[in-house]
């Protein structure tokens, strides 16, 4: 199993609280500690029968490092959309999730390959969408701290509280009776529809407060913000 320790150093160093990325500061002091990590650790072999947990660990932990890594390379960038190699808007956003540049226990992977094959279709785990991060604000929080397979569900809940409590990311109207709610829970509806009725059931469970959510609830979506998570000094 790959030693999330390094990782989890940086996280805690560059990281705050509310998820926004020190990348001046991370570029300056250790622009190749992430790759660094990576390289000492790229040998190993993946054990494909190791356990849910640790599996979700480590995909989680490699999504958000490879995510990481690219903006510092590219630093500083203003949003993952705009012409990061002079390309479009929309081949930009391809380019950063399809390109199969990330190389891992032999093999070379994409974030979109991470994110849908290994989280999605074999974890079959929705509170995942709160932890990957795309660096972008619009985005789950980052936790400034890495994942850990004895943790790794305690802390995906409250990745969920988290996210499911910020009202930039999900609020209530009580008077027009309609949900606000950012794009990934419809996005990726149907992974919650897994594990709840409807999304706005699925969003009670989190909620602090007992608002009157059910399968009617009318939902509105919010804008996205794809600027960069990065912390303004």
């Amino acid at each position: 199993m790959i030693d999330f320790e390094p990782w989890d150093r940086l996280l805690r160093q560059y990281v705050d609280q509310e998820g926004r990325v020190d990348y001046v500061a991370w570029k300056k002091e250790q622009p190749q500690a992430i790759a660094d990590w990576l390289s000492s650790e790229r040998n190993l072999v993946f054990k494909s029968n190791s356990n849910n947990l640790e599996q979700l660990a480590l995909w989680i932990n490699l999504y958000n490092a490879f995510t990481i890594s690219t903006i510092l390379e590219r630093y500083p960038i203003e949003s993952i959309r705009p012409r990061i190699l002079g390309i479009p808007n929309w081949l930009a956003f391809l380019w950063f999730f399809q390109r199969r540049a990330y190389y891992m226990f032999g093999e070379s992977y994409s974030l979109a390959e991470i994110e849908n094959s290994m989280l999605r279709d074999k974890l079959q785990e929705p509170r995942i969408h709160f932890a990957i991060v795309c660096a972008s604000v619009g985005c789950p929080l980052l936790r400034s701290g890495a994942y850990f397979p004895e943790q790794v569900s305690q802390q995906l809940d409250e990745d969920a509280r988290r996210f499911i409590n910020n009202p930039e990311k999900v609020r209530y109207d009580m008077e027009s009776k309609t949900l606000y709610c950012n794009k990934i829970l419809k996005w990726y509806r149907q992974d919650f529809l897994k594990v709840a009725p409807s999304v706005p059931e699925y969003i009670r469970s989190y909620l602090k407060t007992d608002y009157p959510l059910n399968a009617s609830t009318r939902i509105s979506y919010l804008h996205y913000d794809w600027s960069l998570n990065q912390r303004i000094s």
